[in-house]
Order: structure tokens, then C-alpha cells, then sequence
């Protein structure tokens, strides 16, 4: 499975994890029961269906293997395998936080880095 997996967190949120030493989830996450990820590949697709025109947004890059066996890999959109954590998500885990602007389209601007 990827390496590094993405959430995408509205800046109010993770400035509560910052001060809190963790990510407990946004409200979706503590609905469903588990924190929901992305794939590189699949970041880009759940911007636009779950984050469409939103501003604020953070970035928040994941080293999938710091999170342990609460990571699970979980179908979900078409089958595709998903990552979902089922614990809190320990700051140590995170490699970067980066804004997630939106363009004059309004569609998000992803770091280029970003496969």
C-alpha cells in the first residue's frame, strides 16, 4: 500500500489537533466511526466531491506505517481500497501540512510534488 497517505482538514481542525497533540477526526470521520484518508492518487477526487469550493484547507501528507494496524485498507468509491484509521491520528505520524488554496476556477491547487 502507498507510503504516504493525504486528509485534507479544514484549518480550524487541525488547529485544534495541534494544540490537542492529535487528530481525533473531522465530524464525517467521528460519524463513520474512523478517520478517512486518501491515496495520491485518489486525494484529487475526494477534494472535488467532498470539498468542492471550500477555502481554508490544509493538505495534511501521512506516513501510513507510523499509524500501525489501526490503518486499515477498506473499499469503499467503485471497490477502490481506502485507508481509514481507527484511533486518534498521533502529530508524529504527519510529514508535512500545506495550504490547499483554491484557483481562480475554483478547483484546489495541489502541492506539484504530488503524483
Amino acid at each position: 500500500m502507498d507510503a504516504i497517505i493525504y486528509k485534507i482538514v479544514p484549518r480550524p481542525l487541525w488547529v485544534e489537533a495541534e494544540a490537542a497533540g492529535a487528530f481525533a477526526g473531522a465530524p464525517v470521520d467521528a460519524r463513520d466511526g474512523y478517520i478517512h484518508f486518501s491515496t495520491a492518487s485518489q486525494v484529487r477526487e475526494t477534494a472535488a466531491k467532498h470539498f468542492a469550493g471550500e477555502a481554508d484547507l490544509l493538505l495534511v501528507s501521512v506516513d501510513a506505517a507510523a499509524l500501525g494496524s489501526a490503518l486499515r485498507w477498506e473499499p469503499s468509491r467503485g471497490g477502490a481500497l481506502f485507508p481509514h484509521l481507527y484511533d486518534p491520528m498521533p502529530l508524529s505520524a504527519v510529514r508535512a501540512v500545506e495550504p490547499l488554496p483554491l484557483g481562480e476556477d475554483g478547483v484546489h491547487r495541489f502541492p506539484p510534488d504530488l503524483a
